[in-house]
Order: structure tokens, then C-alpha cells, then sequence
């Protein structure tokens, strides 16, 4: 998430996080002796600094820049310790801080966390966040190793090579889908000045925040505290592409989860989180069946919801960054035909998500 500091703005009130629950609820043993189809692990918001401790922007959480290093040290040891051994890891964004970027260690702080992953045979998928744009330039992330499609074996899919948007889709097992997306496509980070998509964003958020400091949150006391400068919004051509994909995924009947720094479904995420255009994915998401879940970082007392509509679940995981040292915030996703199962650590709690035509196969059954 954003680093504003304290006394900029005022505290953002606290977003009461409610869920869909449904009439059956799926307990973790009833997978404890399946074999999963294949796993990957999940984590967001390291936000590594050789710097000491701090808070966020309110002072109301605490920040541990260095103990970071030591939680995503803990979360590769048990993905590699694991007896089923990951497909890959989902690495949410914001994997440095951008306080770096003022000391000139940005990409002395990078190599360090990557030195982390680099441990552990198993690929990494990178997402772009807020601080990715604090610490280094789109162009620079391209040519990085954050730039995922750059730095594996596997068969990616990415968004139209006219666009330097970053977001890719992949098949790790047949019948799954995963998107990455770029919430950050349209924004005040990373973006020439000169160029359409910043004035774009620019005219977005001065429709609604009117602060000198666009970090600032705006006054109101419902949805519209998104307008910051720390969180970004996805382009039509983005979203036409998304749209595109599930149009196929949904012909192939398979199974897709999609992933980015921002979250979309407002039950998921304190306000002040949610990407610009929220409304426009969930559309996209609304209007296709092969979606199953939304994975997220940025707010970091996480945060989940299942649409009640749709019965796609939401996923906002806890951020590494505000997660004591004697504790952890990561998760290991097991995958089955008709569920994905999160065996979280530390701050991440364990969930069940049922897909949406296995959920109401379900609740039929209990009527």
C-alpha cells in the first residue's frame, strides 16, 4: 500500500469486511486425504527496506521493513519443505518498499529479495503494486526480473504487444486458467506525463479528490476514498483483452483465477484500497462463467467475500510488510476439480473455496 506519512491526511475509517456465507460450509478435512490436481503458494506485500521499523500513513500499524526478509524467508522453506511441491508462487506486489528509492537502494533491495525466491527451484509470478512504481520506472520493470513473462519456461500468453501493459495469462494444469493483471495501467505511477493514459488518470482523480497531496485520501465516508494517488485503475484495452480471454476460457469450460495488486469487490478491502474502475471488472467478471476467484494484496489486514451473485470468491491476503516478527502471512493453494483449498500461516487464515457451480450444487443438496 501507499507510504504517506503521518499527519498528511487523516485515518481512513475502518471498512467492516462482510461476507456471503453459504448454507453448507466446506470444512479443510474433507480434502485432507485427496490428492490435489497441483498447488502454488501466495503471498503480497513484503515491502523489504534495510531500514528499522515504521508505521503506515495513520500510525496505527506497525511496519517491520527488515523482519520482512525473515517472513518470506519462512513462507520459501515451507513451500520447499513442502511433501507436494508448489507449481509456482504468486508474488502479489509491492515486494520492496518505496522508501528505498530515496536511499538509492532500490535495486540493491530487489536483488536481495529475489535472492529469497531464488532459493527455492519453483518459478515465481510477479505483480506490479504501488511500490514497484515507487522504486523504478514502467520501462525498467519491463526489462526486470519482476517482468514474469521474461523470466520463465512455461507458456504465457500476454496482453497485445502494441501496449507496454503488464498482464499475461498461463495454464499451469489442464482446465486452470490464471490472469495477471496490471491495476496500475491507468495511473499517476510509472506513467509519462506527457502520455494519454496519465492525463487520463489525472482527470479521474481530480474529479473527486480535490487534496494538493493527491495521496490523500478524499473526504467522503463511502467508496469514492479509492481516488489516491497510491492506487490505479485497468485501460478499456485491458479490460477488452480480459474480456477476450474469458470468452475462450468459458467455451473451454476451465476453471480461471484471476490476480493483481488492487482488489475489486468492495466486501474484500477497507474502501481506500479499491482499484479506480472496480465496477468495470466485476462486470467482466459478472459476465463470465469460468471465473472462480480474484486474488489481491494492498490492504493489509486482508480481506475476503464471496459475490453473492456470482459466487466468485474474493481474496485480499494479509500484507508481510505489518506482520510481526514471531508470526507469518503466507498461504500454500491446493487445487482440486471442484475446489481450491488456502492452508494459510500466521495471519493468513485457512479457507475453502468451492467453485461457484460446486457451491450451488451444494446448497441444493441442503434444501
Amino acid at each position: 500500500m501507499t507510504q504517506v506519512p503521518a499527519g498528511w491526511c487523516s485515518p481512513a475509517p475502518v471498512c467492516r469486511k462482510t461476507a456471503f456465507v453459504a448454507k453448507t460450509r466446506p470444512k479443510m478435512e474433507d480434502c485432507a486425504q485427496q490428492t490435489p490436481l497441483f498447488t502454488f503458494g501466495v503471498i503480497a506485500d513484503i515491502q523489504y527496506a534495510d531500514i528499522e521499523d515504521g508505521y503506515n500513513y495513520s500510525r496505527s500499524h506497525r511496519r517491520y521493513y527488515r523482519s520482512s526478509l525473515q517472513l518470506l524467508r519462512n513462507a520459501v522453506e515451507s513451500w520447499s519443505e513442502s511433501a507436494v511441491q508448489p507449481e509456482f508462487i504468486l508474488q502479489l506486489g509491492d515486494i520492496i518498499d518505496g522508501f528505498n528509492k530515496g536511499r538509492g537502494a532500490s535495486e540493491r533491495a530487489l536483488d536481495t529479495v529475489l535472492r529469497e525466491f531464488s532459493s527455492s527451484p519453483v518459478e515465481v509470478h510477479h505483480v506490479w503494486g504501488n511500490h514497484e512504481f515507487y522504486n523504478f520506472s514502467r520501462s525498467a520493470l519491463l526489462r526486470s526480473k519482476l517482468n514474469s513473462t521474461l523470466h520463465t519456461d512455461r507458456s504465457l500468453n500476454a496482453a497485445p504487444s502494441t501496449s507496454d501493459v503488464y498482464a499475461y495469462h498461463f495454464s499451469p494444469f489442464p482446465g486452470f486458467t490464471f490472469v495477471v493483471m496490471d491495476a496500475y495501467d491507468v495511473s499517476l505511477l510509472g506513467r509519462e506525463k506527457t502520455s494519454e493514459l496519465y492525463n487520463e488518470a489525472m482527470t479521474l482523480i481530480k474529479k473527486y479528490n480535490h487534496n494538493e497531496d493527491l495521496n490523500c485520501p478524499p473526504g467522503f465516508e463511502d467508496l469514492r476514498q479509492r481516488f489516491t494517488m497510491f492506487n490505479g485503475g485497468f485501460s478499456k484495452e485491458q479490460l477488452d483483452w480480459l474480456d477476450s480471454v474469458l470468452t475462450l476460457t468459458d467455451e473451454k469450460q476451465e476453471k480461471v483465477t484471476i490476480v493483481s495488486h488492487l482488489p475489486v469487490h468492495p466486501h474484500s478491502t477497507d474502501p481506500i484500497c479499491l482499484a479506480w474502475n472496480f465496477d468495470e471488472l466485476l462486470a467482466i467478471i459478472r459476465s463470465h462463467s469460468s471465473v472462480v476467484c480474484y486474488m489481491a494484496g494492498h490492504d493489509h489486514d486482508g480481506g475476503y467475500c464471496r459475490d453473492k451473485d456470482t459466487g466468485v470468491h474474493h481474496l485480499t491476503l494479509e500484507g508481510v510488510i505489518e506482520t510481526p516478527p514471531d508470526s507469518n502471512a503466507f498461504g500454500t493453494v491446493s487445487v482440486y476439480k471442484d475446489r481450491m483449498v488456502l492452508k494459510g500461516n500466521g495471519r493468513t487464515r485457512d479457507r475453502v473455496f468451492l467453485y461457484p457451480q460446486s457451491q450451488s450444487d451444494a446448497e441444493h443438496r441442503a434444501v
